[in-house]
């Protein structure tokens, strides 16, 4: 039995790797696919006064551009701590991490800023809030730089359709609205309704949670903050692993 997770490349292998160490079996599935977006232009009045990132894809989608460089000696506003190490590791030097969510990383500007100063908004072409509007309605002046899409993917991989045909599967990791949404399609498409949606499914939040019950999921069950280890608490809560987990070193790592 394996836990299907349907979070993208190349967060899904981190992921994968830590499910097993706990001693589960893995199925991925990435539900999207990362695509960088062309930089149409480029703000013109540098240097900003903070950056702000709400996924390690913003990031990715200006690795290797000229502006990644420009803005490095930014004070750089993360999301929560994985965004966060990925701005570090891209050369951002003045990191803080909101460790939480959208409404986190508000109150941490906030609480940094003041009300003052000129953001630039690392995004999606999607989003599921619109943060730089948020803190334009706060007096800040944000410009706002798309820096990846992720696009769908419609259908399971013929190995994950045939696990659940199997029974294989015991249950579905959901990262992301988005994810969620591509997840409910391949299942239709699939025509997989009854049996992947009795599984139960944990979410990293409420909003992902609810688009598996508005598809007709019943058993949702969301992470008690937004973030992976939340995620793993709710998971080995209600599903022990089927081996011990693999001994670690005296500083966590295997």
């Amino acid at each position: 039995m394996s836990i299907l997770v349907m979070r993208p490349f190349p967060d899904n292998e981190a992921t994968a790797a830590a499910l097993r160490d706990e001693g589960y079996s893995v199925l991925l599935s990435p539900a999207l696919r990362f695509e960088p977006v062309p930089l149409r232009e480029e703000p013109d009045a540098l240097p900003y006064d903070a950056i702000l990132a709400t996924s390690a894809n913003a990031l990715r989608g200006i690795e290797g551009k000229p502006i990644l460089e420009r803005l490095c000696e930014t004070k750089l506003f993360a999301v929560g701590d994985a965004t966060a190490q990925i701005a570090r590791n891209a050369g951002f030097r003045d990191v803080e991490s909101a460790a939480g969510d959208a409404v986190a990383l508000i109150a941490l500007v906030e609480a940094r800023m003041r009300g003052k100063g000129r953001i630039c908004y690392l995004a999606g072409a999607d989003v599921s809030r619109d943060l730089g509007a948020d803190l334009g309605a706060q007096g800040y002046s944000v410009t706002t730089l798309t820096t990846y899409r992720m696009i769908p993917l419609p259908h399971f991989s013929e190995a994950v359709e045939a696990a659940f045909a199997a029974g294989e599967v015991e249950a579905v990791l959901h990262y992301s609205r988005r994810s969620a949404r591509a997840f409910v399609a391949a299942v239709q498409a699939a025509g997989l309704e009854i049996s992947a949606l009795a599984l139960p499914q944990f979410c990293i939040s409420n909003v992902v949670g609810t688009v598996l019950q508005e598809a007709g999921a019943a058993r949702v069950r969301v992470a008690a903050a937004p973030d992976e280890p939340a995620m793993f608490e709710a998971l080995q809560r209600a599903i022990a692993p089927k081996r011990p987990s693999r001994p670690k070193t005296k500083s966590g790592k295997l």
